[in-house]
């Protein structure tokens, strides 16, 4: 009978040890892990989580898709980044929509901003002007130019 509270025991721990979501972003003192600035910036913030239930924060998205360079994307299990509009929300960074305009400045200087969805990209871009990207297309421009 103890052998099997034992590993009952150690069932659970090993449970909890795996952890299905990400920890959260401590702003105001956590670092980036691409360029180690203390994230504060909640409409930038990023952060991916491995399979194995590490996460990764950034203080902008540009240093997220440059530290992704050197990761194998089937290690990935989530991507998130802070939606724009409403700044602290992680939204699913596959699905955002993103803008580059020079009129709304992040953190590292690429002028990348994520959004929940398209629509309130476009009323974005239409009042500071600028480029809209799918989470494929900003991939592939991190991967082919380094903006900083």
């Amino acid at each position: 009978m103890k052998s099997v509270t034992i590993i009952v025991v150690l069932f659970f721990l090993a449970l909890s040890a795996c952890q299905s979501d990400p920890k959260p972003i401590a702003y105001g003192s956590e670092g980036c892990n691409y360029c180690s600035m203390t994230i504060v910036d909640k409409q930038h913030a990023a952060q991916f989580m491995t399979k194995k239930g590490r996460s990764y924060s950034f203080d902008a998205t540009e240093c997220m898709l440059n530290y992704l360079r050197d990761v194998e994307p089937e290690t990935v299990a989530l991507y998130r980044v802070n939606d724009y509009t409403n700044p602290g929300v992680f939204v699913d960074a596959t699905a955002a929509t993103y803008l580059i305009s020079a009129k709304i400045p992040s953190p590292m200087g690429a002028f990348l901003t994520a959004f929940s969805n398209e629509d309130e990209a476009k009323k974005t871009q239409l009042d500071n002007s600028g480029k809209l990207y799918t989470w494929a297309e900003i991939n592939e421009k991190f991967k082919e130019e380094n903006p900083f």
